[in-house]
């Protein structure tokens, strides 16, 4: 799909010679990569403040030890052996929370977290 993206930025004649991450830095777009993460930490949050109506007892846990230099809400990182593993959500997802910064994590609703990750 990342493919199908890169090619549709060249059509646009004023673009073709430039590097897909400027093509993206113009039309003001950001990577689907980038997009499937954004949707990961947006579902983390719903789940981790109780805004969806899922019951998944035990998918994330918070870190019991938390440091006054990280954002508040730190969520345990599991060592994992296999590799497909390290593809299950809660696993995949804890280290990039664990780096967002205090505002983005302590927002009160889910739009003011989505506008906060966007600045």
């Amino acid at each position: 799909m990342e493919n199908v993206q890169h090619k549709a930025t060249k059509i646009i004649p004023e673009l073709r010679n430039l590097s897909y991450e400027r093509h993206l830095e113009e039309l003001e777009h950001i990577s689907l990569q980038q997009k499937r993460l954004r949707g990961k930490l947006i579902e983390a949050f719903k789940y981790l403040n109780g805004f969806n109506n899922v019951i998944l007892e035990g998918l994330f846990e918070r870190e019991s030890n938390v440091r006054n230099r990280n954002n508040g809400q730190k969520l345990l990182l599991r060592n994992f052996k296999t590799p497909q593993a390290m593809n299950f959500f809660p696993v995949n997802i804890a280290a990039t929370w664990n780096q967002l910064p205090e505002n983005i994590v302590s927002a009160i609703t889910v739009n003011t977290f989505k506008n906060r990750m966007d600045k």
